[in-house]
């Protein structure tokens, strides 16, 4: 990890042949807006995950505009936030929205929006209490990059339905303090497997539920070469696709801006 020496956003634009029907988004598709603020360090895996996410979408029809942190005041704003299906903190850090943006977040939430919340994102805005409620936990602490085992809770929900009861892969695992015990689990850390966990037979590793109008889903993993394994990008794809859901807003479903 190093030193941040910039920010940056990410647009990614969805085409899911079987959510929105009936939507008008720009080109008729759902769109997702993902991005990357991160205060504190720059995770090397950042980089990675934007190439993964732009090719994953390349492979499944959707398109994807960059854009920087100049265009935050832009980009950030409750009519602006209409415009897409459900937005992403991919390895996020940090206070990193100013009060007028964090209230335009929580009317888009509350409006019908979606939520994906990828690694530090649980890491992520410690003073706004309403953030801490979307994502469900907070971070406390991590082990050593490791391969461990994982436990699937649910084999039906999209974020997980491609995997075996159980899934060994390698990555940074995450201990969690103020798990909100109305989430939904999905995915949980068997410690026996691994060195560095503190919370014992329970440890969440990826959880969703429905929140204050909206859908939010989150996963601890994505550290380093997690960008690498299918089985990864298929459990994000699945998320997204929850947190996406029929998002019944109409003013979401209606707004054709962005």
């Amino acid at each position: 990890m190093a030193k941040l020496p910039s920010y940056f956003f990410l647009f990614l634009v969805f085409g899911c042949a079987g959510f929105f029907s009936s939507c008008q988004w720009i080109d008729g598709k759902p769109r997702v807006l993902v991005f990357s603020n991160e205060e504190i360090v720059l995770h090397e895996s950042t980089a990675v995950a934007m190439e993964a996410l732009e090719q994953l979408c390349a492979e499944n029809g959707l398109r994807a505009d960059v854009r920087d942190i100049a265009k935050v005041s832009k980009t950030f704003t409750e009519s602006s936030l209409r415009g897409y299906a459900a937005v992403v903190f991919l390895n996020t850090a940090g206070n990193m929205l100013n009060a007028e943006q964090e209230r335009a977040f929580e009317r888009y939430i509350k409006a019908g929006g979606g939520f994906v919340g990828i690694h530090t994102a649980i890491d992520t805005e410690h003073k706004w209490d309403w953030y801490g409620k979307l994502v469900g936990a907070h971070f406390n602490g991590q082990t050593e990059v490791q391969e461990a085992r994982l436990q699937v809770q649910n084999r039906e929900h999209p974020a997980t339905r491609h995997l075996d009861a159980e899934w060994s892969r390698r990555d940074e695992w995450f201990n969690l303090r103020d798990l909100d015990p109305g989430v939904e689990v999905l995915l949980t850390l068997d410690e026996t497997s691994c060195q560095g966990g503190t919370m014992g037979a329970f440890h969440p590793v990826s959880w969703c539920h429905e929140f204050d109008g909206g859908r939010a889903f989150v996963t601890t993993m994505g550290h380093t070469e997690s960008y690498n394994e299918p089985a990864f990008l298929q459990h994000l794809l699945g998320g997204i696709q929850y947190a996406i859901g029929e998002n019944r807003a109409p003013e979401l479903r209606q707004h054709s801006g962005g």
